[in-house]
This record gives C-alpha cells, sequence and structure tokens, in this order.
C-alpha cells in the first residue's frame, strides 16, 4: 500500500467532503428564503444558481474523467491520433447546439428534469418507457468513471482499485444526499480548481522529462511509432464523422445538461453558461493533449515502466497516469492523481443527480407517492435522496465487479444518442406533429435498428448490411456509412409519419390519441358536473 499516496488522495476528498455538507447549509437556506418547491431546491437550486458557479459546475461534469484520460490515450494511441480525439470539438459543440436551440423551450415552461415534457406529451406509462434508456446511460456513466478512477490510482499509486473505487463512492453519495444540486455544484469548483491546477502543474515536468523526443518532430514523422497527430482516411471519415455526433448531439438527451441550464436565475445567464463552457472544455483538453503526445514520442524502454510500451500491454487508456508515475516526479504525480480523482467526482455526482430525479419526478413511483401521501414535498426529496443511495450503489457494485463497464456505458450512450434525440427534437419542437403512436413506433424501431447492425465491442454481429462495409481480417465487419446518423434520421422520420397517419386515422374516428383521450375525460367531467350545475 503506498500510505503517501493514499494521504494525499485522502486529504482531497476531505476538502471536497467539507465542502459539500457547507453547500448542504447553504441549501436549507436557500430554501427557506426562496418560494419554490423543496424538490426544485433539491434538484434545480432553486432556479437562482450563481452564473460562475453555473459556468464551473457545467463545466466540470462535461470535463470528466473519461474525457481526460480518453483524449489522451486516443493521441498515444498508434493507430488513432489527435484527429481521432474528438472530445474537445465534440463538447463545445454540444454546448453551443444546446445553449442556442434547447434553453429557451425548456426554461419556458418551467420544466424541472427532460422527462418533463414527455410525460407532459405522452403520460407516465410511455414517459417511464422512454426514460429506460436515460436511467442505464446514467447508471454506466457512474460505473465506468469510478472503474476509470481505481483503475488509475491502482497504476499510479498501488492502491487497491476496490478500497479507491468504494471511497470515492461514498463521498460522491454523502454530499449528493446532504445538498442536492448545491452541493454538487459548489463541489464542482472546487474540483474544477484542482483539475485546472493539477493537470497543468504536472504538464512542464512532462515535458522536461528526458525519455522521449521532440514532439513537433513525432507528429509528422515516424520516431517510436506512428505520428502522434494521426490521419484520417477517405474511408474512415463516416466513422469519425459518427463519433463527433454522437459526443456532440447525444449530450443534449442528458438530465445533468438541463440541471445546469433550468438552475440558472435567466435565459441569459444559461446560454452564457453554456457559450463559456464551450470555451473552457478545449482549452482543459490540452494538457491532455500534451501528455498523449509526450508518451507517444518516449522511448519506453529507457522509463521504469518496463520493456514493453503501455500501447503493447493493452494500456494505451491509461497512458496519462502511466505518464505521470514514470516521467514525473512522485509529488508530482500525487498532484496530478487530485485532478484525475476531482474530474471523476464531479461527473459522479451529476450523474447520481440526474438519475435520482428523473426516477423521484417522472417514474410511476410518484402516482404511488401521490396516493399515499398526496405527493408531499418531504416525499418526493426522500424519494431522490434514497435513489442517490441505490444508483451510486449499484454503480459502484458495477465498477467493482464487471470488466466491461466502459463498453456498455459506451453501448449505452450509443443507444440513448440513436434512440433518444429524435424524441428530445419531436417532443420540444414538433410536439403538435407527434403523439405516442410516432413516439412509441420510432423508439422500437430505433432499437432495432441499432441491434441488427451489431456491437463488436460486445460481440453482437452485424446482421444488417450497410453499403461499403468491409470485412477485417478477423472476420468482423466494420461500417463505414455514419450508420448512428442513419437510425438517427430514420428514427425522426417514422415519429413523425406514424404521428402523421394516426392523427388521420384518428380524426376519421378509427384511432384515439393521448390528447383525444384527454378531450374525452375533460367532456365526461363537464358532463358529469353539468346536472348539478343547472341545479344551481
Amino acid at each position: 500500500m503506498n500510505w503517501q499516496g493514499l494521504l494525499s488522495i485522502g486529504v482531497f476528498y476531505i476538502i471536497v467532503l467539507g465542502i459539500g455538507i457547507w453547500a448542504s447549509r447553504k441549501s436549507k437556506i436557500e430554501e427557506r428564503k426562496c418560494n419554490v418547491r423543496h424538490s426544485e431546491i433539491t434538484i434545480v437550486g432553486g432556479r437562482n444558481l450563481n452564473i460562475c458557479v453555473s459556468i464551473f459546475t457545467m463545466t466540470a461534469t462535461w470535463v470528466g474523467g473519461g474525457y481526460i484520460l480518453g483524449t489522451a490515450g486516443l493521441v498515444y494511441d498508434p493507430t488513432k491520433g489527435l484527429l481521432w480525439a474528438v472530445g474537445p470539438l465534440a463538447f463545445s459543440l454540444n454546448m453551443l447546439i444546446g445553449g442556442t436551440f434547447f434553453i429557451t423551450p425548456m426554461r419556458s415552461k418551467n420544466y424541472v428534469t427532460l422527462m418533463d415534457p414527455f410525460q407532459e406529451k405522452y403520460g407516465n406509462t410511455i414517459a417511464a418507457v422512454l426514460f429506460i434508456p436515460a436511467l442505464l446511460a446514467d447508471l454506466f456513466w457512474v460505473a465506468s468513471v469510478l472503474g476509470a478512477l481505481g483503475a488509475t490510482v491502482s497504476v499510479a499509486m498501488d492502491i487497491s482499485f476496490t478500497l479507491s473505487v468504494t471511497i470515492s463512492s461514498a463521498v460522491a453519495i454523502i454530499y449528493t444526499v446532504l445538498g442536492g444540486l448545491y452541493s454538487v455544484a459548489y463541489t464542482d469548483v472546487i474540483q474544477l480548481m484542482f483539475m485546472i491546477f493539477g493537470l497543468w502543474f504536472c504538464v512542464p515536468f512532462v515535458l522536461t522529462s528526458t525519455y522521449f523526443n521532440n514532439i513537433t518532430e513525432s507528429a509528422v514523422k515516424r520516431v517510436y511509432q506512428e505520428p502522434w497527430i494521426g490521419q484520417i482516411k477517405l474511408e474512415d471519415a463516416g466513422c469519425w464523422l459518427d463519433d463527433l455526433m454522437l459526443l456532440a448531439i447525444g449530450g443534449i438527451c442528458y438530465q445533468a445538461f438541463y440541471q445546469r441550464v433550468l438552475s440558472a436565475a435567466s435565459d441569459a445567464q444559461a446560454k452564457l453558461t453554456c457559450f463559456v463552457g464551450a470555451v473552457l472544455c478545449p482549452i482543459l483538453g490540452i494538457p491532455s493533449v500534451l501528455v498523449g503526445a509526450v508518451a507517444a514520442s518516449t522511448d519506453w524502454n529507457q522509463t521504469s515502466f518496463g520493456e514493453r510500451s503501455p500501447y503493447e500491454q493493452g494500456m494505451a487508456g491509461f497512458i496519462l497516469p502511466i505518464a505521470l508515475k514514470h516521467l514525473c516526479p512522485f509529488f508530482v504525480s500525487v498532484v496530478g492523481m487530485g485532478a484525475l480523482a476531482a474530474a471523476v467526482m464531479s461527473s459522479v455526482d451529476s450523474a447520481l443527480l440526474s438519475a435520482a430525479s428523473q426516477i423521484a419526478r417522472n417514474l410511476v413511483l410518484i402516482d404511488l407517492l401521490s396516493d399515499l401521501f398526496q405527493a408531499s414535498e418531504r416525499s418526493i426529496v426522500v424519494v431522490i435522496r434514497v435513489s442517490i443511495v441505490l444508483c451510486g450503489l449499484l454503480g459502484t457494485l458495477l465498477a467493482i465487479t464487471s470488466t466491461s463497464v466502459v463498453l456498455l456505458w459506451i453501448v449505452s450512450a450509443d443507444v440513448l444518442y440513436s434512440v433518444m434525440t429524435p424524441q428530445v427534437f419531436c417532443t420540444l419542437f414538433l410536439s403538435r406533429w407527434v403523439n405516442h403512436y410516432g413516439a412509441c413506433s420510432g423508439f422500437v424501431l430505433g432499437l432495432l435498428l441499432r441491434g441488427l447492425v451489431g456491437e463488436p465491442l460486445l460481440g453482437l454481429p452485424s446482421v444488417l448490411p450497410l453499403p461499403w462495409d468491409k470485412t477485417l481480417e478477423d472476420g468482423q465487419i466494420q461500417h463505414v456509412v455514419p450508420f448512428r446518423a442513419a437510425i438517427v434520421i430514420i428514427t425522426f422520420a417514422t415519429n413523425l409519419l406514424v404521428s402523421q397517419i394516426s392523427m388521420r386515422k384518428s380524426a376519421k374516428g378509427f384511432l384515439r390519441t393521448t390528447e383525444a383521450r384527454i378531450e374525452l375525460k375533460d367532456i365526461k367531467c363537464a358532463e358529469q358536473f353539468e346536472p348539478e350545475l343547472e341545479e344551481d
């Protein structure tokens, strides 16, 4: 056990937990000051979050452990390179798109969660079904970043994987339960400051290492491996575009995004939060790019790592902690590990609160609570806190026991993008043109198409052939066309087409839409009370 490393990480966790507890007290003060529901203070901070805090929490949520580790790993990977590290560009585009188009329709009706417009449009049952991909995405998000943190700490600090995952999860669960969005937002501030300071503090030590060649030369010329700048062949352009769209547009399907923009005091403040975050995300990715470039330019045979390079040992995804450990002094690697832990914690707490908020507010459980407790605010907050604990425990269990959590998260994010993106667009912008028949048809067809296309990471064969498919040496099929974007377009068209057909059938009396049922219910209620009104 590396007691010095464990003590350093422990000090960081104590600081974060202390800030979370302080923020929970601020949440209670705001609860007494604001004339809003208690549950809204927990979920969206009473809609009066400070602008600086909003910017910090938005940026920290997106610049998580996967972003930092993944960017460095892709730059270092000799089969990919910098051009394939689409995270900085995609996250910036995600915030620009979200800030420009999605803030106004969500804030204009004072929604609290992303599922609110679905529940309002289609009812509880269909909204609960559409919520399943979002819930799985949040759970696997928690599990994957906790697993990445555990593996990173075990690589760099020789600390037990299970111990690091358990402690990190416990700290995040405690302060998220105590203070809701206030605790998450204010801890994000200190976590982002740790990230900025820690990562940039390590960069000069990495760049002054004696084991690597000039990174400008290795960017375009083979030195120890292929140039780290990478290349995008014409036949790979579709895959690159698909990855970019997955991250750039798929982010609008996450409750974590809307929780931050809905917590702002005004539309202008919410848009400013997104636009500033769009600038900060690429800037915070620069240290990861530099570390990946140095790692690609390093003669690893001369370091204490071993004879074979990290890529040859299948550890390209953990190149950042490996570089910190073997190219920097010990105290520098400790600071870098604190930055990584901060990045992971800022994503874990956001995903926990995101999943718990929608479980408490939008699932059928609230209908049960309405009957038992008359939907009191206290009961909803209790459900939120219990859901945070349950989601945290489940995510921790997945991180500890599963060896393919990252792959499951990728697939769940893939399904969320392919299936939910058309639903979000239609519900927010084309609400008059769609109904529950179209929503269900698009949902089922999107899942079916995504399953038929296959997923090599999970061993799912490609049953549906696509144009220009390539067969690799190992027999797997590589899709050249951007199939995820194609599924989104097909699902979107299906939603509109089936909705319009069902509306026409409903007008002729063959079908009854959700709106027709609501109208019929209102008519029956009016007929029921009409005799009493006539007597009066």
